[in-house]
């Protein structure tokens, strides 16, 4: 008798079936902690915060539905601080992101050389930007202080002898806080995402630009940076969707002083839910803030057809 007329008996198909069974529940059970996990602390406020965001809501009143109403708010000026913090926000980001791009990605091709000891200097590059944002924000205040910090004791030190009150000047707020963001971003992920870029260069190339008699510039632009295209899109997002987040570093360094120089969104956010207790009020800037970093990203993407290539792509 052929093996494929062999009948299969009951027993077989259901101890058959019982197996892929329990292998699925114990699928399940083993996920469950992280699905918990999301629905609790991920999805439920996700979905309470949109429901939040058309109702009046304090810790001392239960929900009332008023519609558009908390949007109406924010978007036609009556918060005098929401166009105001989310302007910063925008400025913060649009100047902060390229600065960073361009330096991590020179901190990058500097320790991409052949060169001893790069392993060392990797590591120096890399460690401050596992300081904690609000250690950082303290030691940075304390070498901006105006009377008793480093910043200003070299500066007289060098024939200054005084120096720009840097975080409690409202000019000079904010270009302070960005050096410190600056200090911390710049060896971060950016940059060893930027060195593992580098590193899938093909070498071949390189040496036949060179013998073609390319410059270091030449090379630059018409092999190193194209074949980056894609590491450097990546990091543009990332880094503009982390820019647009900024607190701690403001919270701590200067509470959003001096007069509202350093007030960014989503440090209004946190003032109306959690020192105001405007929980509703609070979700709608959630949301409008939720869809402006959609916005952003979405230009991204399409902008990136422009000037983004990957490998195999025949566009000019």
């Amino acid at each position: 008798m052929a093996a494929r007329d062999v009948p299969i008996e009951r027993g077989q198909a259901g101890s058959r079936l019982s197996i892929r069974t329990r292998e699925a529940i114990n699928g399940w059970l083993w996920a469950s902690p992280w699905i918990l996990g999301f629905l609790i602390f991920t999805a439920g406020p996700f979905v309470a915060s949109f429901y939040l965001a058309f109702t009046r809501y304090s810790i001392t009143n239960v929900p009332v539905w008023v519609g558009f109403d908390n949007f109406v708010v924010a978007l036609s000026g009556k918060d005098d601080l929401f166009w105001s913090s989310l302007s910063r926000t925008l400025q913060w980001a649009f100047v902060l992101v390229p600065i960073s791009i361009i330096l991590s990605f020179l901190a990058a091709a500097l320790l991409n050389q052949r060169l001893k000891g790069t392993v060392i200097f990797r590591t120096i590059f890399f460690l401050p930007s596992l300081t904690p944002v609000v250690a950082l924000a303290l030691v940075w205040r304390w070498l901006y202080h105006a009377e008793f910090g480093a910043i200003n004791y070299l500066l007289y030190l060098v024939g200054i002898p005084e120096g720009p009150r840097w975080l409690s000047d409202s000019s000079t707020a904010m270009p302070s806080l960005m050096i410190s963001a600056l200090w911390a971003s710049i060896g971060g992920s950016a940059m060893i995402i930027f060195l593992a870029g580098l590193q899938g260069v093909p070498q071949e190339l390189q040496e036949a630009a060179e013998i073609d008699g390319a410059s270091a510039l030449q090379r630059l632009l018409s092999i190193t940076l194209p074949m980056m295209s894609a590491t450097i899109y990546f990091n543009l997002v990332v880094g503009v969707i982390a820019a647009l987040k900024v607190f701690a570093l403001a919270f701590v360094g200067t509470g959003g002083g001096p007069n509202y120089a350093t007030w960014f969104f989503i440090l209004h956010l946190y003032q109306t839910a959690f020192q105001n207790f405007e929980f509703g009020y609070a979700s709608a800037l959630a949301w409008i803030f939720f869809v402006i970093v959609v916005i952003l990203t979405y230009l991204n993407v399409r902008l990136s057809r422009r000037w983004v290539y990957y490998e195999g792509d025949e566009r000019a």
